[in-house]
């Protein structure tokens, strides 16, 4: 539905810094490339960037995607307008199951870019300061409607409008909203991400500290 592009603003968890969550929708073709590691800002599409470069960005966290219907199940229970690019999200999307997509799922958006499913996203307190909701951290971990990054696969050009196809599945049944469940307050479904080739080796390394 729309490509979002962060405009750098202060925190507003913190007394100093910068934060690239307030994205705005733009008009016409935006790049989609592999940003590289994390630890320099770069993330998948030209014109944003990150700030938290130790938590956000690179490779596996190039572009993040958010389903509108998520959105406005959101907007609903807050009682509050979420325009597209809301929580932060590079891609609004509609009609995709983005918390039901599986780990190294890859989509296929226009004519030429391929992203691939990563893993999902972890609250974090400037996500917090952002929304200005009480009790944000607690109450998104428990709705557990994370949203999902993915890593470049294939660069090219995307708009909004464009198609979003579902190319290929892996051969396992681990989504993002599993992981994040997993991850965050259900820590016994930590062994089943171990089918998941695809998740980020920081995340691999983290199941594997935690299961023993």
């Amino acid at each position: 539905m729309s490509v979002n592009i962060g405009r750098p603003r202060a925190n507003p968890c913190k007394s100093t810094g910068t934060t690239g969550i307030d994205k705005r929708s733009v008009r016409g073709p935006v790049a989609v490339t592999a940003p590289g590691p994390k630890g320099t800002g770069a993330v998948g599409l030209a014109g944003d960037r990150v700030h938290d470069v130790k938590h956000h960005g690179g490779d596996d966290q190039a572009v993040y995607a958010y389903a509108r219907e998520d959105l406005d199940t959101w907007a609903a229970e807050l009682g509050r307008e979420l325009p597209d690019g809301s929580f932060g999200e590079n891609l609004t999307t509609s009609g995709l199951d983005v918390n039901g997509a599986l780990i190294g799922e890859r989509w296929r958006i226009g004519e030429h870019v391929v992203l691939e499913v990563t893993c999902p996203r972890i609250p974090c307190g400037t996500f917090a300061g952002w929304m200005r909701e009480e009790g944000w951290i607690k109450l998104f971990t428990r709705r557990a409607l994370p949203g999902a990054y993915l890593r470049v696969i294939e660069p090219g050009a995307i708009r909004a409008g464009d198609r979003i196809t579902v190319e290929s599945h892996p051969g396992h049944d681990v989504t993002v909203a599993l992981t994040f469940r997993a991850l965050t307050l259900e820590p016994g479904l930590l062994p089943e991400l171990c089918a998941a080739g695809a998740l980020p080796e920081e995340t691999k390394e983290q199941v594997r500290r935690r299961v023993g």
